[in-house]
């Protein structure tokens, strides 16, 4: 695997000396710990997980055949992981509960359908019940329970949220504050937090739309909608407090690859210190998309604004950055295939291009001000990749063969990938298979606590395990 180092030899041993990788977001009281919590790992959306994965040696894999896109898997306390999918027919939301041993599908729980996203972001709380939000704009807690011999899926809690929605509206992302409160976006751009306990809802407009998940560290709440960044925090109430917006160049529309137009990223919260330092986007400037690093408590002007992914003719991305430490990975989708679209969503611009794929790796300079592209890698992701501070290595899915629309489902071949983060050097990797049984249409993977890897593909999920 080809990468090239942008730095002279000197600067970038330095600036690897310099960085160290980490450390984790703070643990959010209302979520399962750290890594296994949600689609982004942890509520400050780092991409991270402190579970070493497979490794770089050969690795066996078994799938889970669930006729479902699984986009969000979580691992419980109890070691028991859940999952949330969208069915190939009907796009049907339906929890999974999978059997920790050998991926078994133990039981399942059909939601009412709502919008697209409304079947994507979830997360797991602090006792291992999935918060959902359903087609009704009720907010879910699903918990997995045994029942004689066998496991059963059953709402738990459910808190109306209809009437903070307008009408034909949906509920796209969610996470929860430090004080219990859940956080939730719309698509249409109306920012609440709810009160589980009590019922009580209190929102605010912006009259942009949303269209990837939110993030969560100690007095922030981060929102990115498809004209500007959003950090906020509460009033006395639980109304949501605007602390500073930031808008961003959305270029000229919405770039093939992408979702949606304007930016394809979930914000990350990450710094050196307690990981909460810093918030970061990527913007969707054409040709090539800038990330953008903003220090939380200096307001709306970012303290790095960089082009990423310019050795490509065109860069975007539909994934979140990975942010650690001063580090933060970018992965270009731009020409991604992706089989279907969300209701509404405009015209490619332009109105196709071939998947290139590629990685980068930016690192904020040691004072904070300023950034530095590390390297450049041709890996061709196919799933959003995650760093394990576990074992230092990035795991991801690759594709290689035909990735035009036709090709990607059913002739492209998808393998699993270790990449080393420092050089972007893919260091190992195994194949799953061919076609649309294995592709993961740019889906994070999960590490549990005993280093088995579950990624989420367009069929279903797949097990991966040290041999």
């Amino acid at each position: 695997m080809r990468s090239r180092l942008l730095l002279p030899a000197l600067a970038l041993a330095a600036a690897l000396a310099a960085t160290a990788f980490g450390p984790l977001p703070p643990q959010n009281p209302a979520t399962a710990p750290n890594g296994n919590a949600g689609m982004h790992g942890d509520s400050a959306s780092s991409d991270t997980t402190p579970y070493a994965g497979p490794g770089t040696g050969a690795v066996d894999w078994s799938r889970t055949a669930l006729a479902s896109a699984c986009p969000t898997v979580t691992v419980g306390q109890d070691g028991y992981p859940v999952a949330l999918c969208t069915t190939i027919f009907g796009r049907t939301p339906t929890v999974h509960l999978l059997d920790p041993a050998n991926g078994d599908d133990l039981a399942a729980l059909e939601l009412p359908k709502g919008a697209l996203f409304g079947g994507v972001y979830a997360y797991l709380d602090q006792n291992d019940a999935l918060v959902a939000v359903d087609g009704n704009d009720d907010l879910l807690r699903i918990g997995h329970h045994r029942t004689g011999g066998g496991w059963q899926l059953t709402v738990d809690q459910r808190t109306p949220l209809a009437g903070a929605v307008p009408s034909g509206d949906d509920i796209v992302g969610l996470s929860p504050g430090w004080d219990g409160k859940v956080w939730f976006a719309t698509g249409h751009g109306v920012i609440g937090t709810a009160d589980t306990a009590t019922g009580t809802v209190r929102t605010l407009a912006t009259g942009e739309g949303v269209a990837n998940s939110i993030s969560t560290v100690p007095g922030h709440t981060a929102v990115a909608t498809d004209h500007a960044l959003y950090l906020l925090g509460q009033a006395a109430d639980g109304t949501p407090v605007v602390q500073w917006r930031a808008p961003y160049d959305r270029g000229p529309g919405r770039k093939p690859g992408q979702l949606s137009w304007g930016t394809g990223a979930t914000p990350s919260f990450f710094g050196p210190g307690d990981g909460t330092e810093y918030v970061t986007l990527t913007d969707n400037a054409a040709p090539h998309e800038n990330l953008l690093v903003y220090k939380v408590d200096a307001g709306p002007v970012p303290v790095c604004t960089t082009p990423a992914l310019t050795r490509w003719a065109a860069s975007g991305t539909e994934d979140a950055v990975i942010a650690s430490g001063r580090s933060v990975f970018v992965t270009n989708t731009y020409g991604y295939p992706y089989p279907a679209l969300p209701d509404g969503a405009p015209a490619s611009v332009p109105a196709s291009a071939s998947y290139q794929g590629g990685m980068a790796r930016i690192d904020l300079n040691a004072d904070g001000t300023g950034c530095s592209t590390v390297w450049e890698s041709d890996v061709k992701s196919a799933a959003l990749p995650r760093l394990s501070l576990g074992d230092g290595l990035i795991y991801t899915a690759t594709v290689s063969g035909p990735t035009d629309a036709v090709g990607a489902q059913t002739f492209a071949t998808y393998a699993h990938a270790v990449i080393d983060p420092a050089t972007g050097a893919k260091v190992a990797g195994s194949t799953f298979g061919i076609g649309l049984l294995y592709n993961p249409l740019q889906m994070t993977g999960t590490t549990a606590p005993d280093g088995t890897l579950y990624q989420g593909t367009e069929t279903g999920v797949l097990r991966i395990t040290r041999k």
